[in-house]
């Protein structure tokens, strides 16, 4: 006898308790429920940061960023704060507003926003990393990026500044330092994932 409709599983909340167990594993260290992870939501994610952000490319750094933080961060997910797809909404939305502020830096230095908040221009990412229990692992793989790499991130992420800012002290075109900042963040993704250092 077919279950009537009100038994049926809701498929929204069959796929959000799929994306909690999927980040519960995530947080302990599980690359293939890592994979599924970024399989199911990552269209959602790079959607949300094409749409706040305008263009593709750095939409898809964006998403590269999100999921970075996603996997240092599972393990402080809670599921009675957020569903799955809220917590990495809200993650994507804070990294897209962090990079239309050190976009909007880099272009404007008159904007008071600008003028008020350039020193806080550091990478979530980066922040979080620093306090999670595994500091050592994201430090040997800092260690695994080439000197420039290492140099360019460390001075954008842990010197808070703007890209311009990285590109006079380099005396570096500004595209190279994206390109720079753009790799050692996979690179350190790649690590962190367990594909090692290349």
């Amino acid at each position: 006898m077919p279950a009537c409709p009100a038994e049926r599983p809701n498929p929204d909340e069959l796929l959000a308790h799929r994306l909690t167990e999927l980040i519960v594993a995530v947080g302990a260290g599980d690359r293939v429920a890592f994979t599924e992870l970024y399989r199911l939501t990552s269209h959602r994610v790079f959607g949300l940061a094409l749409r706040m952000l305008g263009n593709r490319f750095t939409a898809e750094e964006v998403t590269q960023e999100v999921y970075l933080q996603t996997w240092v961060l599972a393990e402080r997910y809670d599921a009675a704060m957020s569903t799955p797809m809220g917590w990495l909404m809200m993650l994507t939305h804070r990294r897209s507003v962090d990079r239309i502020r050190i976009e909007r830096s880099a272009t404007d230095r008159e904007i008071a926003f600008g003028q008020l908040h350039l020193d806080q221009d550091r990478d979530v990412v980066l922040e979080e990393v620093e306090q999670i229990q595994d500091e050592q692992e994201v430090l040997r793989c800092l260690d695994a990026l080439t000197p420039l790499q290492r140099e360019t991130i460390s001075l954008a992420y842990y010197g808070g500044r703007t890209y311009s800012e990285v590109a006079e002290h380099l005396g570096a075109p500004v595209p190279t330092v994206k390109t720079r900042i753009r790799d050692g963040l996979k690179r350190l993704a790649d690590c962190l994932l367990g594909s090692g250092p290349k």
